[in-house]
């Protein structure tokens, strides 16, 4: 038995094994769901499906989020096995490394913004809107945060407005399809060693404060994000929408490090 037992949940945002959604979806599989997975481009395809083998998933479907006719593709192949579905995680975000260091206001341009907002943040809802209608009542749409929405990280930049900017379409979201049954959260982890945490200017330093400040003083691995996108998949978190969970140690919580 698992928290998952019949659930079919769909996972986006695989890069390879050190992904936050490689962490959520080993965890969904534990808990007995039946997965499909998402690549972006054929350089991702190899490892997705090396990944999906690993763990008997048998769907796994091209999309690109900056292309309707991409999503729309993908949902119709979801229909097509499926027919209807309990969810999905959202674990997709994008930006140049230009933009990841330095001054915000000296290297932000129109297109850089438009894109990081485009990929980071309206794919979310842009997914939502195609696979509404074959969403079974209590689906669970899960996506992934940062503190960097809500406090000014050095080098995160245009991605700090990103998640801004999601957290608050979790919300809208959240309203909109809870009459449906439906209920819109978000996971804000710590800085983990992904792919992504590579392109920002001194990740170490970021990972290092994180450590020292937190009041748990263990480091938060992918598991620890996937056992609670797990739970917030599951029917245990029936009452629980619009929120932002963060399994960040409590950094968040905090003003300073202890001094001692």
């Amino acid at each position: 038995m698992g928290l998952l037992d019949g659930k079919k949940i769909l996972v986006t945002g695989i890069a390879n094994k050190y992904s936050i959604a490689y962490g959520i979806a080993q965890s969904l599989y534990k808990q007995n769901a039946t997965l499909a997975f998402t690549y972006h481009t054929e350089k991702t395809r190899k490892k997705v499906l090396n990944i999906a083998n690993e763990m008997g998933v048998k769907l796994v479907i091209p999309c690109d989020v900056t292309n309707d006719n991409s999503i729309k593709k993908l949902f119709f192949c979801i229909k097509k096995k499926w027919n209807k579905f309990d969810g999905f995680v959202h674990s997709i975000a994008h930006s140049s490394k230009k933009q990841l260091s330095g001054d915000y206001i000296n290297n932000i341009t129109r297109t850089d913004f438009s894109r990081v907002l485009d990929v980071s943040c309206y794919s979310f809802s842009g997914m939502a809107k195609e696979c509404r209608n074959i969403l079974k009542t209590n689906a669970s749409l899960l996506t992934l945060s940062y503190i960097g929405s809500q406090r000014v990280i050095p080098n995160y930049n245009v991605m700090g407005i990103a998640k801004a900017a999601l957290e608050s379409n979790v919300k809208y979201m959240a309203y909109y399809m809870g009459p449906n049954g439906i209920r819109v959260n978000a996971i804000s982890p710590s800085p983990l060693k992904t792919l992504s945490i590579y392109g920002i200017k001194n990740f170490k330093k970021l990972l290092n404060f994180t450590t020292m400040c937190s009041p748990n003083k263990n480091p938060i691995t992918i598991q620890d994000v996937g056992n609670v996108a797990a739970f917030l998949s599951s029917d245990l978190s029936k009452g629980i929408t619009g929120q932002i969970i963060y399994v960040d140690g409590g950094l968040h919580i905090t003003a300073m490090n202890n001094f001692k």
